[in-house]
């Protein structure tokens, strides 16, 4: 209550729209009260028809201004022919007696040649007057009008702008300069923590030293360490990383300061500086505290790479004033630094230096264990089958980030509860993972029956040369459905492994050419619909010859550029070696589509079988290969990765 009456006691805010109204009943007073200066005078040939009738006291001339005052006579106002003028008196700012109506006159000498004329007639009194004596108060108000409206809209707009004044809100031109970072604080309810993330085990060991430091910092500055400055998180998208920062937040219990890299971008010059001064100055107050950038490299960006618009680009002044505040302040803050990028390649040197970013954590996409943690974390809300395997849901989804891994759970979801399943079943994930990686089935698309058949055959080929190939990754379906722009798909379940040899990578490429090679041999002609297929050999045997220097001729070189300064307007080698490059390119992928044919035509029969099997119930699994080709001859390839359905 003593709140409230303090409050109670306080002075009222000063309300600018008064000062605002006064202005406007002053305007309107003057456009209706007009004066002497008004384009309302009487002409000279009408004054001409009033003069005979010798009512006119003292007329006042104003050689200056093109213009005479006219006093009647005592009474004389009153008279009809009057009446219409005398409206149009001068104005009430006038000081002394006010004229009863002016006349407006263009030749000075004419006019003062006719008011000799009829002086002494009829005894007219008039003077010379070299200015408007009586009219100086109205024309310093008239004078000064245009400054006072410019200077009551110009603090009508700043008021507004500065979110103050009457009304408040308003644009926010005073503060634009000021850090548009979202606070978590012990009054803010953070509900996510290190249990809330999965997998991630080396990242969550490095993030919570952070926290552990700045909330135990005798523990290790008792040795003589220091506080590290920052901390860049790395990975690709969809992996953890601002979940990981979120769950910091809800760790550290100090104060954290979070916003993206493009909160820093504005039209206006400085802006970006401005924010960032104002982000640390705000942390500093608050420290120990956390500063989150995610997306950095919307302001990261090396400098001097591709800069087209000279070196005050904004950006680059944002970067500048970022890298001077994280090398700015002391040891003793207790200020750490985190961001988050998928595209530390294109940072700045200078970010990405001991004493700046101190420490890089990478984010991988998780492994088999790790997806099935994850699966165990997106899982708790969903009302599944009691007899689900995680163990069987992370085998089927390799490759898969932690936000993919979210993204099926929702969606095996979603296809149950369409069903109208009370819950979610294994066979709704393994739609989810059809849906996300292949498209939403298109059941209705028209497909000829020839065009079906070339679809049949062609998945047909790449089911056979992987299951007879040694090093190809083990197969879980053939789908003959169509998904979004594809007419068919084969399903495989790659073997997670950290190196790739020679020979696995021509297997890999001879299975991928086996649907070329399917319609080669049975119909003796080849589609279109190999695309995509030859779009990844291409590229793997480019990788071969280029990258990885797995090629004879060219040898133990590489022209993969790891620092990023390929801009691809240049080569890093001669056109010689460029045309040698594209023939063993050419020759890998030549001798493996003429395997995938020798293959193929020596079990056509199979091929055949299964093809028409393909046909009967356009989706087939591995069992149904077993049926038809028998145990796959390479068990120990297989059993690495066997999968079950």
């Amino acid at each position: 209550m003593a709140k409230d009456n303090n409050n109670m006691t306080k002075k009222p805010k000063f309300n600018a729209y008064w000062i605002y109204g006064l202005i406007g009943v002053f305007l309107l007073f003057l456009v209706f009260s007009n004066g002497s200066g008004g384009d309302d005078k009487v002409t000279f040939s009408k004054f001409k028809e009033l003069v005979p009738n010798n009512d006119i006291q003292k007329i006042k001339v104003f050689t200056n201004a093109g213009f005479a005052e006219v006093y009647l006579k005592e009474g004389a106002a009153s008279k009809d022919a009057y009446k219409e003028l005398v409206n149009k008196k001068g104005n009430l700012f006038l000081m002394g007696d006010t004229p009863d109506f002016t006349i407006k006159y263009l030749n000075l000498e004419n006019f003062e040649e006719y008011l000799n004329e009829v002086k002494e007639e009829k005894n007219l009194d008039f003077e010379i007057a070299p200015d408007q004596q009586n009219n100086t108060v109205s024309n310093f108000i008239f004078s000064i009008l245009p400054f006072v409206l410019i200077i009551a809209v110009w603090i009508f707009i700043m008021r507004r702008m500065s979110g103050g004044g009457a009304g408040g809100g308003g644009g926010q031109i005073f503060n634009i300069g000021k850090s548009k970072a979202k606070l978590f604080d012990e009054k803010t309810d953070i509900k996510v923590t290190f249990k809330d993330v999965a997998g991630l085990e080396g990242a969550k060991e490095e993030v919570q030293e952070i926290v552990d430091f700045l909330k135990n910092p005798e523990k290790y500055t008792s040795l003589g360490g220091k506080i590290p400055k920052g901390a860049l998180l790395v990975g690709q998208p969809g992996t953890g990383k601002t979940l990981l920062a979120k769950a910091v937040a809800g760790e550290a219990k100090v104060p954290f300061f979070s916003l993206s890299g493009s909160d820093f971008v504005e039209m206006f010059v400085g802006v970006g500086a401005s924010r960032v001064r104002d982000l640390f100055k705000q942390a500093k107050e608050k420290s120990p505290a956390i500063i989150f950038i995610d997306e950095i490299d919307a302001i990261g960006r090396a400098r001097g790479k591709n800069n087209f618009t000279g070196s005050n680009d904004e950006r680059e002044n944002t970067l500048n004033q970022l890298l001077t505040e994280m090398d700015g302040f002391g040891t003793n803050t207790n200020v750490i630094v985190m961001a988050a990028t998928n595209r530390a390649d294109i940072l700045d040197k200078a970010l990405m230096r001991a004493g700046r970013f101190d420490r890089q954590i990478y984010v991988d996409l998780p492994d088999i264990r790790e997806r099935k943690e994850i699966f165990e974390v997106h899982l708790k809300p969903l009302k599944k089958a009691d007899n689900l395997d995680t163990d069987f849901l992370s085998k089927q989804t390799p490759g898969f980030s932690g936000a993919d891994i979210a993204n099926v759970c929702n969606e095996a979801a979603l296809i149950a509860a369409r069903k109208g399943k009370k819950a979610v079943e294994k066979q709704d994930f393994l739609d989810a993972v059809d849906r996300i990686v292949g498209g939403l089935e298109k059941k209705n698309k028209i497909i000829t029956p020839e065009e079906k058949k070339t679809v049949a055959f062609h998945e047909a080929g790449h089911a056979t040369v992987s299951w007879l190939v040694e090093h190809a990754a083990p197969l879980v379906k053939v789908t003959i459905v169509p998904r979004g722009q594809s007419l068919g798909a084969a399903w495989y379940l790659p073997e997670e492994r950290m190196l790739v040899r020679t020979e696995q990578m021509l297997d890999e490429m001879c299975a991928t050419l086996g649907g070329r090679a399917a319609e080669k041999v049975i119909f003796d002609k080849i589609s279109t619909g190999a695309l995509s297929d030859l779009e990844k050999v291409t590229k793997q045997a480019r990788a071969m010859v280029a990258v990885y220097g797995l090629n004879d001729k060219i040898g133990n070189l590489t022209y993969y550029d790891s620092s990023g300064n390929d801009n691809g307007f240049s080569k890093p080698y001669s056109e010689e070696t460029a045309k040698t490059i594209d023939e063993e390119i050419s020759k890998i992928i030549e001798n493996q589509y003429q395997r995938a044919i020798q293959i193929l035509e020596q079990n056509k029969d199979k091929l055949t079988k299964l093809a028409e099997l393909l046909l009967e119930k356009e989706v087939i699994f591995k069992d149904d290969l077993e049926g038809i080709f028998g145990a796959r001859p390479f068990l120990k390839s297989d059993a690495s990765s066997d999968s079950e359905e």
